[in-house]
């Protein structure tokens, strides 16, 4: 693919809209209260568990703490983890690639317990249901 000079510069624009929206000019992990804390530009402070973000679950309070910011401060990398979170999608509560958050939104669905979900459980268990397991 053939970058232009015409690419470059809508590029270099779409990331200057971004910036203005909020941009990462400090970050560090918070071992206590378990929270990655990103400060913006604007004043305004994120936190969140790291277990939300993809790369982040299970890794040590050493290796959240080494966090650094792109240059453009529009992302965070953990080079220990071979992570990264893209500032703005955190502002839009997206932590992750489309296919890693369909996977959690999923885990949660599953791990739901209403009414409607026991009784047609219910309802499938007079059909036969799931085959039983054999030891």
């Amino acid at each position: 693919m053939v970058m232009t000079d015409q690419d470059i510069e809508q590029a270099n624009g779409r990331m200057t809209a971004l910036r203005q929206t909020g941009h990462a000019v400090m970050a560090r992990y918070d071992e206590q209260r378990d929270r990655v804390i990103v400060s913006l530009q604007t004043g305004v402070e994120i936190t969140f568990p790291p277990h939300l973000a993809e790369g982040l679950s299970g890794a040590t309070a050493e290796a959240l703490s080494e966090i650094e910011i792109t240059p453009s401060g529009l992302g965070l990398h953990w080079p220990r983890l071979d992570a990264d979170v893209y500032v703005p999608s955190i502002l839009q509560g997206v932590f992750g690639s489309r296919r890693w958050m369909a996977q959690q939104l999923g885990a949660q669905g599953g791990k739901a317990r209403t009414d409607r979900k026991a009784s047609t459980s219910r309802e499938n268990g007079k059909l036969g249901g799931r085959p039983r397991k054999h030891a």
